[in-house]
């Protein structure tokens, strides 16, 4: 009975790709396996890892030694403890992203995490944490991009999640061409625990899951709040993040 079983679905399984084939989460054009890339895809994306920074995961040109960071985090360092990106933000990366955000694609989250598992940190008892969304772009949207990459993380390296333990406390505009000050002001006080939460951050590693890291403003009001929280170090972990040298 069971090999019949097996064999049936094995049918029905060879119906479906046959039907529905998997394709390129960037392109659309048809893949061996799903959540694969094309050649041509895959060659466009610039996978990020070491040799970087071990504060902000900038890539440095030749080793420097596992502690080294690079001069904008010495001179002035974030409030997290270390980020990590699977892609540098290029054309490949922003169409899958946005597949992901705004065309209703939520599978394209378990593409992304499978590319972002080899950056998370090994060996800690971590919880991740999803970048909040507000709840009018949630009702909007119908999901939260991040939430759903987190939970495809959790699912496949079987850490604990916290949906929602973080929560905008308010709507705010686009940080997109906001200067640095002006991107602080604007998430000052938005980002919080939900009610009761604390007890679950004190003295966790916590790593927050966010698609795309830009500036850094969103990832850092999410870090302090968990800071105040009592966390023990916060981790951000990206599908893709803006490569800026440190001359621009």
């Amino acid at each position: 009975m069971g090999g019949a079983a097996a064999a049936a679905r094995g049918l029905v399984r060879l119906a479906f790709d046959y039907a529905l084939p998997p394709r390129c989460p960037s392109c659309g054009l048809i893949v061996p396996v799903p959540h694969a890339f094309c050649l041509d895809c895959w060659c466009a994306l610039r996978f990020l890892g070491e040799p970087c920074c071990a504060r902000c995961g900038l890539p440095f040109d030749h080793p420097q030694g596992e502690e080294a960071q690079c001069g904008a985090c010495l001179a002035d360092p974030p409030p997290f403890d270390r980020l990590r990106a699977a892609v540098a933000y290029g054309e490949v990366a922003r169409k899958v992203a946005l597949k992901l955000k705004y065309a209703g694609r939520p599978g394209v989250a378990e593409t992304l995490a499978r590319l972002m598992a080899r950056h998370l940190p090994a060996g800690t008892d971590a919880l991740l944490v999803p970048v909040p969304l507000h709840r009018w772009r949630i009702w909007k949207r119908g999901y939260n991009q991040a939430a759903l990459i987190a939970s495809a993380l959790s699912r496949r390296c079987a850490i604990p999640l916290e949906a929602d333990l973080l929560r905008r406390t308010r709507a705010t505009p686009p940080l997109q061409g906001m200067g640095r000050r002006e991107r602080a002001l604007a998430l000052r006080g938005a980002i919080a625990l939900r009610d009761g939460a604390k007890p679950l951050v004190a003295g966790r590693a916590i790593v927050l899951v966010d698609d795309v890291f830009t500036s850094g403003a969103t990832a850092g009001a999410c870090a302090r709040a968990l800071k105040r929280a009592g966390a023990a170090s916060v981790s951000v972990l990206a599908w893709a993040r803006v490569v800026r040298t440190e001359e621009g």
